[in-house]
């Protein structure tokens, strides 16, 4: 599957808050893109303008193009319940996200490698699908010859991310984890406004 892989400081940049953890070059340079640097005068931002750039925010920080997001909107429209909670919870269960919230990687363009070279098993079975949607009570672990390797076992060695994410349990020893159940919008540590991509795709 295409995907971008150009300049993520310019995609933060571009929606005006750093969506890939710290970047030096994003805090020296804070406003939106552009070879004439910051603008003296800006318009105001219209309501179609501000919810688009909050569609664009979730798929950035995600690493998702338009049309897989899309289909994730359209699958969360299907479910009962809130629209764009559901949006956020799926977004949350994709195969990659859930290696990054393990701590497995310390980025998702890092842990959709992981999974694209088959360095991960759901339920005991290798998948390398990124957007595989996992399911509460799944088992997520580290193929068995993968679990010596010293990007994986530097990752997992960290521990900020230990028990910081409450729908997800992690076995260090078995390197394996599990996703207990899908996240509420409160534990879900992104800045997103979801009801802003719900009334952008409404419309």
């Amino acid at each position: 599957m295409a995907r971008y892989t150009g300049p993520k400081t310019r995609l933060s940049r571009a929606v005006g808050q750093s969506l890939f953890g710290y970047d030096k070059s994003f805090e020296r340079r804070k406003y939106a893109p552009g070879q004439h640097g910051p603008a003296k005068r800006r318009k105001q931002k219209s309501e179609y303008g501000t919810q688009l750039l909050e569609k664009q925010k979730a798929k950035y920080t995600y690493g998702l193009l338009e049309r897989q997001f899309r289909k994730t909107f359209e699958d969360a429209t299907r479910r009962h319940g809130v629209t764009g909670e559901w949006l956020l919870q799926l977004l949350e269960a994709r195969l990659d996200n859930v290696v990054y919230r393990l701590g497995l990687s310390p980025s998702r363009p890092g842990a959709r490698q992981l999974v694209n070279h088959r360095h991960i098993c759901v339920n005991g079975k290798i998948v390398n699908i990124p957007s595989f949607q996992v399911r509460p009570g799944d088992r997520v672990s580290v193929r068995g010859r993968s679990q010596n390797f010293d990007v994986i076992v530097g990752a997992a060695s960290r521990k900020e991310n230990r028990g910081k994410f409450g729908w997800l349990e992690w076995n260090g020893d078995k390197m394996e984890g599990a996703f207990l159940s899908y996240p509420t919008r409160d534990q879900i540590p992104e800045a997103i406004n979801e009801q802003l991509i719900v009334e952008l795709y409404s419309k």
